[in-house]
């Protein structure tokens, strides 16, 4: 019944792109006089995970098939362009907050651009594959180092520039976040070259860094198998205790060149321990290729971002290999690598339709299981 209603989101998405040119743009924007702009945005996403081998190794029972939202994002922004932004955005589906922030831009406020203070609860930079919207994700779920290396969300200040070039931030991140967990402090950073930026031809060559002081004295590094809808992780370290800092380094790279596009990163994690305990650390790469067979490009700024259709609608494919391994002496995670097969149907720049077949092979502590997983997304953003 709920994949019907997926088909039928499809074809009235489709529909609707055919007969009405405005439906292509939506945005809900208004003047807001000497203050600037109000803006309303959300982003709702419908998944289906499916899984049809299991393989060796696997009870029958873990993986499930199950429907369900993924995110029901809504926020709200008063921006005043080149003086501030004001942003609270919240995942009614999973009952959290996103960004809530507070962004100085230098440019309008001295009259000189040396760059912007942003101030409040805002993702951490290390993890080039999740810092950007969830709307504009080019796969179901992001790939298998980022999920363990990403640190998510954290509240604090940074200082960020960006140029055509090169871009750059620095952030201090301390206390709990929003939700009241992840008490302790970080230290992070990123920059990034980018010698080709221009529409369709783009270069992006990135490395971001981050330490972390976790108050519990605990962490744990694991990863789903590139699905959502299942608590299964095939890779999992445990709760790792005595843990003084967790070190964290990324090295992002992203070249477009018209309809084709490659994107990877190669990260690694380090938990630093104390009392006698051994370090641990954990280290993944992904590398994947997109061709917009409509002929359009991925977009850019500082991230990639979704394809726009030079028409009524735009079609892309993609390929992604992800690997992790979370084996270090004495703690046996596993290690796990995928390959990913995309489809990405945008309905002008407000519906996006995805597909996704995993193949899974993970080991962790002699046992092999290599299980196969699908995932369907009707997607409504703007």
């Amino acid at each position: 019944m709920r994949i019907q209603i997926l088909i039928l989101a499809s074809a009235l998405a489709a529909a609707g792109g055919a007969h009405a040119a405005d439906w292509r743009d939506i945005s809900f924007k208004a003047p807001a006089g000497a203050l600037g702009e109000f803006g309303f945005t959300a982003n709702w996403a419908y998944d289906h995970n499916g899984f049809g081998h299991l393989g060796q190794g696997i009870d029958a029972d873990a993986f499930a098939d199950d429907s369900h939202f993924r995110r029901r994002e809504v926020g709200v922004s008063l921006k005043r362009k080149d003086v501030y932004e004001l942003t609270v955005q919240r995942d009614l589906e999973s009952e959290t907050w996103m960004d809530v922030t507070v962004k100085l831009h230098s440019k309008g406020l001295l009259g000189r651009d040396l760059g912007a203070l942003r101030i409040g609860q805002f993702k951490t930079p290390v993890g080039f594959d999740a810092v950007g919207a969830s709307r504009t994700t080019p796969f179901l779920e992001q790939a298998l180092p980022v999920q363990a290396a990403y640190a998510g969300r954290r509240v604090g200040a940074e200082w960020s520039l960006q140029r055509p070039a090169y871009l750059a931030s620095v952030a201090w991140f301390d206390g709990n976040d929003l939700e009241g967990g992840n008490a302790g402090s970080t230290l992070a950073g990123r920059a990034a070259w980018v010698p080709r930026n221009d529409k369709g031809d783009v270069l992006h060559l990135g490395i971001a860094a981050s330490r972390e002081r976790p108050d519990s004295g605990t962490t744990r590094l694991r990863a789903r198998p590139e699905v959502a809808l299942t608590d299964v992780r095939l890779v999992d370290t445990g709760s790792l205790a005595g843990v003084e800092s967790i070190q964290r380094t990324g090295l992002e790279g992203l070249w477009i060149r018209g309809p084709w596009s490659l994107q990877g990163e190669v990260l690694d994690v380090r938990a630093n321990r104390d009392g006698g305990l051994a370090d641990v650390s954990g280290n993944g790469a992904y590398l994947f290729g997109s061709w917009v067979v409509t002929g359009e490009s991925r977009g850019y700024n500082g991230y990639a971002t979704n394809v726009v259709p030079a028409a009524t609608s735009a079609l892309e494919v993609l390929l992604r290999y992800s690997q992790l391994d979370l084996d270090d002496g004495a703690i046996r995670g596993g290690r796990q690598s995928d390959w990913t097969v995309g489809v990405n149907w945008y309905l002008g720049r407000n519906v996006k339709l995805q597909a996704n077949y995993v193949f899974a092979y993970a080991r962790r502590a002699g046992v092999l299981r290599d299980p196969e997983a699908f995932g369907l997304r009707a997607q409504v953003h703007f």
